[in-house]
């Protein structure tokens, strides 16, 4: 893969703080979020959801997670591969985790495999047309696509409110997000995405 442009690097470096400013605002977002989540989207979506396990100042999806689940959701988290990429392995609540390189907590080897079609997703930016900032290794928009060549996966962003931002530099390979989820409420971004789209046709 090629590296990113310069702009992006420079907008990660920004952004980490930025996420982190939040955070140290707001020590109540998860469980924020796990209230103002719209619970039509597990009935549409579900009932597979993968959540993550936050590392730095990721915002915490865990209580969500458990809404969720209490309400019929399959639970499951992604996995490294060594060859790079994702595998989903089937997770609830309580169960013991990996300790994995880079700070990294994943269910282990022998967990179930598992193919989500909610996915809740991590992240340092994203915009009003779903365009999303990772960390640069490509591996969400690689195991999307996946997932989408194979069936229907609806990819949520979980995130601070000031995560979003005007523009993020969008590359061919990247994959749009379905919707984020904030403190400060939901964003329907596919449809947000499909009115430009109108305006401009």
């Amino acid at each position: 893969m090629t590296s990113p442009p310069p702009d992006k690097i420079q907008l990660r470096h920004r952004m980490r703080t930025i996420r982190a400013e939040a955070a140290a605002r707001d020590p109540d977002a998860a469980e924020k979020i796990a209230d103002l989540f719209p619970m039509k989207l597990l009935e549409r979506y579900g009932p597979v959801v993968s959540g993550y396990v936050p590392i730095n100042e990721e915002l915490d999806p865990m209580p969500l997670m458990k809404r969720l689940a209490d309400a019929g959701a399959e639970l499951c988290l992604p996995r490294m591969l060594p060859e790079g990429g994702i595998s989903w392995r089937l997770w609830s609540l309580g169960e013991p985790l990996e300790r994995r390189p880079f700070g990294l907590s994943e269910p282990t080897e022998d967990a179930p495999e598992a193919h989500p079609t909610l996915i809740l997703t991590p992240l340092l930016a994203f915009d009003a047309k779903g365009n999303r900032l990772g960390y640069g290794k490509g591996h969400y928009d690689q195991a999307l696509q996946t997932l989408r060549s194979e069936g229907r996966a609806f990819a949520c962003a979980v995130a601070y409110a000031a995560q979003q931002i005007d523009d993020v530099p969008a590359e061919a390979h990247d994959q749009p997000l379905d919707w984020a989820i904030t403190p400060a409420g939901s964003i329907p971004l596919f449809m947000m995405r499909n009115m430009a789209a109108l305006k401009q046709g």
